[in-house]
């Protein structure tokens, strides 16, 4: 039985590569509660879960990354989000409070699996907010290769980032993943990036979904010195509130917002991407274009 709803880091000894191991079996069911996903769209989904939470270790920054892909097929829209937190007193440097979520939209009874036949025409972008008035990144390329993996490879080629390799699998249970990156500067083993790469070519879907991170390591790369780093749990979490709503409403306008409760006796939000309901009446817009000293709208249970 492997682990649950965890990252693993590792370090290849001597060697300029570096990896993450990530599985994820409530965080899945969790996100899988919001919508019946038809069999090739769910497995999209869970790639792109796991290669969200994988990418986001990679970079030592407290805020989100969010992985979207859009398109002209079958699937014309998912988007998967990574939200890293500030570590918490006594916690390890760089481990923040890793949530995720994610969604797809998708159209007919999607059977075929390969990413074009699901997205067609399209691109995958990656964004990343480090908060707190950091500068954000856009990365954007059009959609190549038969799987997602294949797109991201394409992506870091293109980016002229360090070079970086993911393996995903994903099934009704739980999805998982691998990662590999080089990173830079001159070692003493040059042939360490091609030789771990085609170790880790010959793992199967099975083997990622169904063996702990130790037993999987062992297993592709027995012959090297690799140290495993401790377990980082990772959970299913919206970052949708009552409170963002309201900054929203507000930035309609008191006219426009007014405009809304008078043809429709409010306004109801509903996020897609947790299923949580916040609705408004016309009290409620009122106060949020109230002077300030005014209470509080009421919070919405859901």
């Amino acid at each position: 039985m492997t682990e649950r709803d965890s990252l693993h880091r590792f370090l290849i000894e001597r060697t300029n590569v570096r990896g993450e191991w990530i599985h994820l079996d409530a965080t899945w069911k969790a996100l899988l509660e919001r919508a019946e996903y038809p069999a090739p769209v769910r497995e999209l989904l869970g790639e792109a879960l796991a290669a969200t939470a994988l990418l986001s270790a990679t970079i030592k920054f407290s805020g989100s990354l969010t992985l979207q892909i859009s398109g002209d097929g079958a699937v014309p829209m998912l988007v998967t989000q990574a939200q890293v937190g500030f570590a918490r007193s006594g916690e390890a440097e760089g481990h923040g409070r890793r949530t995720l979520r994610g969604l797809a939209h998708w159209h007919g009874t999607p059977e075929e699996r390969t990413l074009r036949a699901l997205c067609g025409n399209g691109h995958m972008t990656l964004n990343i907010d480090p908060g707190q008035g950091g500068e954000r990144y856009q990365g954007i390329v059009a959609l190549e290769g038969e799987r997602l993996s294949d797109a991201l490879r394409d992506y870091f080629d293109r980016s002229e980032q360090l070079p970086t390799r993911l393996w995903l699998a994903a099934g009704e249970q739980g999805v998982a993943g691998l990662l590999l990156q080089a990173l830079p500067g001159e070692v003493p083993d040059p042939d360490a990036w091609e030789r771990t790469v085609a170790l880790a070519d010959t793992v199967t879907p099975e083997e990622l979904l169904e063996l702990p991170a130790d037993q999987l390591l062992h297993r592709l790369y027995h012959e090297e010195d690799v140290r495993l780093f401790e377990r980082e749990p990772v959970g299913f979490h919206c970052s949708c509130s009552r409170e963002r709503v309201v900054d929203m409403i507000r930035g309609l306008g008191r006219e426009e917002a007014g405009s809304i409760v008078a043809e429709q006796g409010g306004i109801d939000v509903d996020c897609e991407f947790c299923g949580a309901h916040y609705g408004f009446d016309a009290v409620d817009v009122e106060a949020i274009f109230s002077a300030e000293g005014q209470p509080e709208v009421p919070r919405t249970e859901h």
